[in-house]
């Protein structure tokens, strides 16, 4: 499907059952329900202190990620106007000629950073490549905790552009903050403490990327696609979109909903590292980039996306409140940084 319409989004989110109390945490009761539409959730309350407030978001955000894994959040704390300016550097950036653009080009999946051009990235290793191109920068250069490993630390920017530069790591600085935020609502949701997860992303080892998908201008291989089915490889992704659509997110039924851009909202899915963590109790949800079947097939569409990561030496086992008798660890312990390099080495 395409956009679609907000018809397709459930504007109150739904609640879990009441949950119980106990030595001042949540325990989540279990709903028999699934979600088919992805939720909007008001995340303000959260920010401002209020321990029954933030009980009631990290109950919201416990179901969107249990029966779903995505959700729009309302009141991030991320200045609209910045997301403005950073989508103007990413037309300003893909407008480059090719030529400057692959001057750009990271060497290899570890360093994962600077340009990648069409087709370089399969999101679905059983299809062709992606019909996008895109660049990725992380902490740049001493700023980093970890500045001794230089493969993490340095950027790719192009050459004499301190504005492209500066907006970037404005954003980056700010959806840092944004992610350690839902880090610590998530804690509250799976009875951990606050902090928990947060010491667990210190060195900052996220990545942001830009994406451009071009317009079309032939039809596609068979079985191409702007971005492959898959689901996110860190923690969770904050995506900010465009108008021109296309993203679907695939429910626990197996249908194909659209995700579309909704104003001042940041889109927020869980990825692998929350899923290994919390032992399914949140999901990693697979989405994709559909080819149009309309005019839009001659549209660009952007879109800007923050991978929370773990630092790399994270070991990510399953959180004891997320396991028990009847529900053994389903996955062994790995290295975050481990865990990452493999997957983009598959992907690329």
């Amino acid at each position: 499907s395409e956009e679609g319409t907000v018809c397709s989004i459930c504007i109150d989110a739904p609640e879990l059952n009441t949950p119980e109390l106990y030595s001042g945490r949540l325990s989540m009761v279990a709903t028999t329900s699934n979600l088919s539409t992805i939720p909007i959730i008001d995340f303000q309350p959260f920010l401002l202190g209020d321990d029954r407030a933030q009980r009631q978001v990290a109950r919201q955000l416990y179901q969107a990620c249990h029966e779903i894994g995505f959700m729009y959040v309302q009141q991030i704390g991320i200045d609209r106007d910045l997301v403005a300016a950073a989508f103007h550097q990413s037309h300003r950036f893909f407008a480059l000629p090719l030529a400057a653009k692959q001057a750009l080009a990271y060497p290899d999946a570890f360093s994962n950073r600077g340009y990648a051009g069409m087709e370089r990235e399969r999101l679905d290793p059983n299809q062709p490549g992606d019909l996008k191109e895109t660049f990725n920068l992380g902490l740049d250069g001493a700023e980093s905790p970890d500045a001794t490993n230089p493969a993490l630390t340095q950027n790719c920017w192009p050459p004499g552009d301190e504005e492209f530069r500066n907006t970037l790591v404005s954003l980056f600085t700010a959806c840092t903050e944004a992610a350690n935020q839902i880090l610590q609502a998530f804690a509250l949701a799976l009875n951990l403490p606050l902090s928990f997860l947060v010491d667990r992303h210190r060195k900052q080892e996220h990545t942001l990327r830009l994406l451009h998908y071009p317009p079309l201008q032939q039809p596609p291989k068979p079985g191409q696609t702007r971005a492959g089915a898959h689901s996110d490889y860190g923690s969770m992704t904050l995506l900010f979109q465009d108008q021109v659509g296309g993203l679907e997110v695939q429910t626990t039924q197996g249908d194909w909903i659209a995700a579309p851009a909704i104003p001042d909202t940041v889109l927020v899915n869980t990825g692998n590292i929350m899923q290994r963590w919390s032992n399914d109790v949140f999901r990693s949800t697979r989405h994709r980039v559909a080819v149009p079947t309309c005019d839009r097939r001659h549209l660009s569409r952007y879109a800007i996306a923050f991978f929370c990561q773990p630092d790399h030496d994270a070991e990510v086992s399953c959180i004891p409140e997320c396991q028990g008798p009847n529900n053994p660890a389903k996955y062994p312990p790995i290295l975050a940084g481990d865990y990452l390099v493999s997957l983009l080495q598959a992907t690329y």
